[in-house]
């Protein structure tokens, strides 16, 4: 039984319910090393300021979360950051029409790699999502971007896969096998915990810049 199964087990409403959700997410998200949550911002400006583009993927609720933290980054911060280079980050889960072409002529493994094939420039990051850390399309991507060089940051939850061992930089959530829905709900908490404090870092430089 998962942790979920844990928790309903003699639950009588859904306030009680959610009360014990609440406690489980609080617990996953202060076993985070802080230290991975400062990398993983780090590597975001590095890419920002040289200009290079961070390509995000991940499959299901995992692929909504890289649609989300991408309007985050992307259009989400730009609008606050008049002036500054902005966040060049792309989904590729967004385009319906390339991953099911991908999917046919070359298998579903395939569909990251294709796209970075035509789209990876030298400096370019990725950032997968994956709660187990093992699905094969995110794994072969990664793969393919450190052979290349390039640097592979990750969101993992249980004991972090095979994502855990190829990135630079993981955030792992560690859980039990099988809690896909706290392990998703902390990465999306994550990304507006990212997002805001980039664009904080941000617009405070610009201010001691401006002032100096």
């Amino acid at each position: 039984m998962n942790t979920i199964g844990h928790l309903l087990e003699g639950t009588n409403s859904l306030g009680e319910f959610m009360k014990k959700y609440a406690a489980y997410i609080s617990e996953l998200l202060t076993s985070i090393d802080a230290a991975s949550l400062s990398a993983f911002v780090d590597e975001m400006e590095a890419a920002r300021k040289g200009g290079h583009t961070v390509y995000f993927i991940g499959n299901g609720g995992s692929a909504a979360t890289a649609s989300h933290m991408v309007n985050d980054f992307g259009t989400g911060i730009n609008k606050t950051i008049k002036g500054e280079p902005p966040f060049r980050v792309v989904s590729l889960n967004d385009n319906p029409a390339v991953m099911l072409a991908v999917a046919n002529d070359d298998g579903f493994d395939q569909v990251f790699v294709k796209q970075l094939e035509v789209l990876f420039k030298p400096g370019d990051k990725l950032v997968a999502i994956s709660a187990s850390g093992n699905s094969l399309n995110l794994v072969n991507a990664a793969k393919w971007v450190k052979e290349r060089n390039g640097t592979v940051m990750s969101l993992v939850g249980f004991d972090g896969g095979q994502l855990k061992l190829i990135s630079d930089v993981t955030v792992h959530v560690p859980s039990k096998k099988g809690d896909y829905g706290p392990v998703e709900d902390v990465h999306l908490i994550l990304d507006h915990l990212f997002s805001y404090w980039a664009q904080h870092r941000i617009m405070k430089q610009a201010a001691v810049e401006k002032a100096g």
